[in-house]
């Protein structure tokens, strides 16, 4: 399986920390942040990566290479604007050779294994899985509602329609972290900036089957600089470790 990392934010709410350094390249222990989540997909056996760049994406290339370092092979797609993620997707399809593929936040930590979410998608024959949390500032992040078996009904208010289940919808939050069949993509208008959340939502509109796959261990989106200064505290300490 072949795997995406998101790296072309432009980092606003973490400056002045960016102004300089792309929000992958912060330091987080021994490595940048973009090198936890390659160390991450190279613990599960992925080795085959992309990686778009836009803000300061050379300073990425030029820090990261080939990937040989760390026994991986590292493609890049330099967006000359913000494509979003559904645009960054479209835009590199041909990568994925028409096989399911991972997808991770390039500005992200997660203990997550990677595996689990990998064979839950497979179990499911789902199109997409997105990894959920829960988590107590759901409304935050964006409310992913699903069923008592985790599967996704609605993001954000739209995708099925009310419909009968065991109770009301379980309430949690998206991690970034999804397993993509590229017949996801076909919706997604090429060489303009989409959200692949609007993706899921066509196709959750068509009955197709999203699985959600729940996880409970450490997780940060390292968006602003008190979230950054958080986890830099939490692998001083311990609490999150750095994948082997």
């Amino acid at each position: 399986m072949k795997a995406m990392v998101l790296a072309a934010g432009l980092g606003s709410r973490l400056r002045p920390l960016t102004e300089s350094t792309p929000k992958p390249l912060l330091p987080l222990g021994p490595y940048p942040l973009m090198v936890w989540n390659l160390l991450l997909l190279r613990k599960h056996g992925i080795s085959e990566v992309m990686i778009n760049l836009s803000y300061l994406g050379e300073q990425i290339r030029q820090t990261l290479g080939t990937g040989a370092q760390w026994h991986m092979h590292l493609s890049y797609s330099h967006e000359p604007s913000l494509l979003g993620t559904g645009g960054a997707l479209k835009r590199v399809e041909s990568f994925f050779e028409d096989e399911p593929f991972l997808v991770l936040n390039g500005d992200t930590v997660a203990d997550v294994d990677v595996s689990h979410v990998v064979a839950h998608h497979r179990r499911e024959a789902a199109l997409a899985t997105m990894a959920l949390r829960d988590d107590p500032d759901i409304e935050q992040w964006g409310v992913i509602e699903t069923d008592r078996e985790n599967r996704v009904l609605r993001i954000k208010g739209k995708g099925r329609r009310a419909e009968a289940t065991d109770g009301p919808p379980l309430r949690r939050m998206f991690a970034g972290i999804q397993v993509v069949d590229p017949r996801l993509l076909q919706p997604v208008p090429p060489g303009v900036c989409a959200s692949i959340l609007d993706a899921y939502v066509f196709w959750l509109e068509q009955g197709a089957t999203i699985a959600g796959y729940v996880f409970s261990g450490y997780w940060s989106d390292v968006g602003t600089v008190e979230r950054y200064r958080q986890v830099q505290r939490d692998v001083a300490s311990g609490l999150v470790r750095m994948p082997e």
